[in-house]
């Protein structure tokens, strides 16, 4: 007879049977995910042995985030060579995953970096002591990571919410291992971590955060959206045209893209400008942020390839069931117009292994929304559904339309939302991503492999192709109050 109760219970929530089809090949834990007792790696609150999972993974420093200064003539040959360390990273993460001689991987891995790194000061023309700065950061470290309960263990995720209809361990184990092992011989990838229970927090239990600073006298009160659909189109690519102009798969995940019908790594300023959109007012804008996946065993197209399977994405595209782009004015004044082709990031896909410093991920469910999780994906009630929000910068240097590392010709608005000085409001933009995940399904965001899909490396990714005509519109409503589309 089922177990009826929201105490924890071996594998009476679905959410638990599946948990062994992400641990064993539908996106497993086979990614060096080794099992350490109790006794050495942490206690079962309910007091069993409840076994410890422990992940390792890559953590390389990011030189493309410690650059300030690029010459233009080499900013392409730099970007080129930063995809570059990207792209050794992920090999170094896939090697120590299949043959586990972390000194080799290291020493490899060092040695290729170097040389990138050389190139990259060589055409930058930097100085000794940046030359010095930079060829620091040369070699990597093994880090591993307790990843909390091994998935398939005691566990309740949906603890104090219906358990749903459930089944016992041994059917579970049964078929989230028949389905793991299915999955992985398909994919022949077998190396797909993360994420784990440990990543998961009941949305109920999250305390409710203080509200944006009060509006103050001239404060820019109204708001403009883009309706741009859903990207039902099925526009995907594992390209990032911001990070790394001119190279495929460039991100090594797969985004979504609403906006802009052309966007891939290949696009230009002339070629944006001269796109059609999936915008119902005529914004040409590229939005795009990494895809949200089930993982639930199934095999998704992109399973062989690159940004998929490939880089350790695997499991089943959800496509959002709403998706908001709103830009909102100043608390403190007025704002003023974007130009075009401005580029903004907002988080990182590196935050796992850079910090949280750059991190911008927002996770809640609806009903919730004043509820936020940045570190954390959210198990929301029943008839709740999960919300991804990006809430982008909101003050611009006044001259630049990006920057070395992407990030410095912007900022966001100190606490009373006023800009830093130097820097002046500009339109906030706001992606609200909402998504109808199956009650006791596990999902995670696409990422960088040695990033393990964790829920801190979300981010999103704006070029404002906005006609000026209608930028000026969007400003002009923004400014006086007005809610326009």
């Amino acid at each position: 007879m089922r177990e009826q109760t929201h105490k924890r219970a071996r594998f009476t929530h679905p959410y638990a049977v599946l948990a062994a089809v992400l641990a064993l090949g539908g996106g497993g834990v086979a990614a060096i995910a080794a099992t350490a007792s109790a006794g050495s790696g942490g206690s079962d609150p309910s007091g069993g042995d409840a076994p410890r999972a422990q992940v390792r993974t890559v953590d390389c420093p990011d030189v493309g985030d410690r650059l300030r200064r690029v010459p233009s003539g080499a900013r392409s040959s730099v970007d080129t060579d930063l995809a570059k360390l990207d792209e050794q990273v992920a090999d170094a993460y896939r090697r120590l995953v299949s043959d586990r001689d972390d000194d080799a991987v290291l020493t490899d891995l060092e040695a290729q970096r170097r040389a990138t790194i050389d190139r990259v000061v060589r055409a930058m023309g930097a100085g000794s002591a940046e030359a010095d700065r930079l060829r620091g950061m040369s070699a990597c470290e093994v880090r591993t990571e307790d990843q909390g309960q091994a998935w398939g263990q005691d566990q309740d995720l949906y603890q104090g919410q219906d358990p749903g209809q459930g089944q016992d361990q041994e059917q579970g184990q049964e078929q989230g291992q028949e389905q793991g092992q299915d999955q992985g011989q398909e994919q022949g990838q077998g190396q797909a971590a993360g994420p784990s229970p440990d990543d998961f927090v009941d949305i109920t239990t999250v305390s409710p955060e203080a509200d944006r600073p009060q509006d103050r006298d001239g404060a820019s009160t109204g708001t403009f959206t883009s309706a741009c659909g859903r990207n039902e189109n099925g526009h995907f690519n594992p390209d990032n045209v911001i990070v790394a102009p001119g190279v495929s798969n460039g991100a090594h995940h797969m985004h979504d893209y609403v906006g802009n019908e052309s966007t891939d790594a290949f696009s230009t300023d002339q070629s944006l400008a001269a796109s059609g959109t999936t915008c119902d007012n005529g914004d040409q804008s590229t939005y795009y942020w990494p895809v949200l996946r089930l993982r639930d065993g199934q095999r998704e197209r992109d399973a062989d390839a690159p940004g998929g399977g490939q880089d350790a994405n695997v499991g089943r595209i959800l496509t959002p069931d709403e998706v908001t782009i709103t830009f909102r004015g100043s608390p403190v004044g007025q704002v003023t117009a974007m130009p075009r082709f401005l580029r903004i990031i907002t988080g990182d896909a590196k935050a796992f292994t850079n910090g949280p410093v750059n991190a911008n991920a927002s996770w809640s469910c609806t009903g919730f929304e004043n509820r936020r999780l940045k570190d954390k994906y959210p198990l929301c009630p029943q008839g709740s559904k999960v919300v991804r929000t990006f809430a982008f910068q909101s003050c611009w240097d006044g001259r630049n339309t990006d920057s070395a590392n992407h990030r410095t010709h912007v900022a966001f608005a100190e606490a009373d939302g006023s800009c830093p000085n130097g820097f002046r409001a500009i339109p906030q933009l706001v992606q609200r991503i909402v998504y109808d995940v199956p009650q006791g399904t596990p999902f995670a965001v696409d990422s960088f492999p040695e990033q393990l899909h964790k829920p801190v490396t979300d981010h999103g990714d704006f070029i404002n192709v906005m006609p000026d005509r209608l930028m000026a519109r969007a400003v002009g409503c923004v400014n006086n109050g007005r809610e326009c589309r």
